[in-house]
């Protein structure tokens, strides 16, 4: 099972399918001595569990409606990937002009980028990454290396840049970003530190879903509060 997921998600692991287990995502056979037996749906439904929460960022409580209402029968929202009975393709990487999509910002990542592979991947100049390193935007490692979320990062804020916004426009998003992050390490920080096999699926699984829900929180207050201003 493990490896027909890892073609497409090479760090699925055997604790992250227990936890989607535990939360009810798929729920396998078992033999008579209690050995678990994935049948090709339970894989395609994992596979889709998956692709939902890396491509669209999906808390896990809305996959799991999600699959539920298929299993009922039930027509799909319209704003979200469909549930296998049969698998769809979900949106490909590269899509929305090459800008990120929720989904893209992982924890995991181990790519070390230079500053040249920044600049020529997220198409800005030194000047422009001078700046947006200066209000905190982007910000290499100890090692001197970027990460690929510092080119999505970029990458944005490149197309902020065409509405007027610069990048010191955007000091405040840093702001509450780190204000964030010091709120989330307290709740997740617990998990991280329990001792059993399955403590880093479980915190891994609750960083997800903190920050789609961080991100769905975010998005509705602005447009609460444009609404408000516009009288929209």
């Amino acid at each position: 099972m493990l490896a027909q997921l890892r073609g497409d998600f090479p760090d699925v692991t055997i604790s992250k399918i227990r936890f989607l287990e535990a939360e009810g995502l798929v729920q396998p056979g078992r033999t008579p001595s209690g050995y678990r037996q994935f049948a090709p749906a339970d894989v395609e439904r994992l596979r889709f569990v998956l692709s939902a929460q890396r491509d669209h960022y999906l808390p896990l409580k809305v996959i799991k409606e999600q699959l539920d209402a298929a299993d009922q029968g039930a027509a799909p929202s319209a704003t979200a990937p469909k549930p296998p009975r049969k698998l769809v393709s979900l949106d490909a990487p590269g899509e929305n002009g090459g800008l990120p999509s929720p989904g893209d910002f992982e924890t995991d990542r181990e790519i070390r980028l230079t500053e040249e592979d920044l600049l020529r991947q997220a198409g800005i100049d030194a000047a422009t990454l001078a700046e947006l390193r200066q209000y905190g935007l982007v910000r290499p490692g100890a090692a001197g290396f970027f990460d690929p979320d510092a080119v999505l990062v970029a990458k944005t804020v490149k197309a902020m840049t065409e509405f007027g916004i610069e990048p010191r426009h955007l000091r405040a998003f840093r702001a509450a970003a780190d204000r964030e992050v010091g709120l989330l390490e307290q709740i997740v920080t617990p998990v991280y530190r329990h001792r059993d096999e399955d403590a880093q699926a479980r915190g891994d699984e609750v960083v997800r879903e903190l920050a789609a829900l961080t991100v769905a929180l975010h998005t509705l207050l602005v447009k609460a509060g444009i609404r408000a201003v516009t009288g929209g």
